[in-house]
C-alpha cells in the first residue's frame, strides 16, 4: 500500500486539473488530508454551501479521483 503523502500528491494533481471547472463558477476546492484511503476536501468560494456541492463532489471530483488514483476508496467533504 502506498503512503498517504504519495496518495495526497496524486489526488491533488487530479484536483488541480478539475479546478478550472470549479473556478469558472466562482468556486474552488482544497485537498485537506488523505488518510487511510480517504481524501478529505474543503469547498471554497461559491462551492462552499452550494446546493450542488454534493453532486459536484460525488459525480465529478470523486469519479475522477477513483478513476485515476488507486488506493482511495472514499472522498469526503469537510467543513
Amino acid at each position: 500500500m502506498r503512503d498517504s503523502e504519495e496518495l495526497f500528491e496524486e489526488v491533488d494533481d487530479v484536483l488541480r486539473r478539475l479546478r478550472p471547472f470549479l473556478m469558472r463558477d466562482g468556486g474552488d476546492a482544497e485537498l485537506v488530508e488523505v488518510k487511510d484511503g480517504v481524501a478529505k476536501l474543503k469547498f471554497l468560494g461559491a462551492c462552499n454551501g452550494c446546493a450542488s456541492a454534493t453532486i459536484t463532489l460525488k459525480a465529478g471530483i470523486e469519479s475522477a479521483i477513483f478513476e485515476e488514483v488507486d488506493g482511495i476508496h472514499e472522498v469526503a467533504q469537510v467543513f
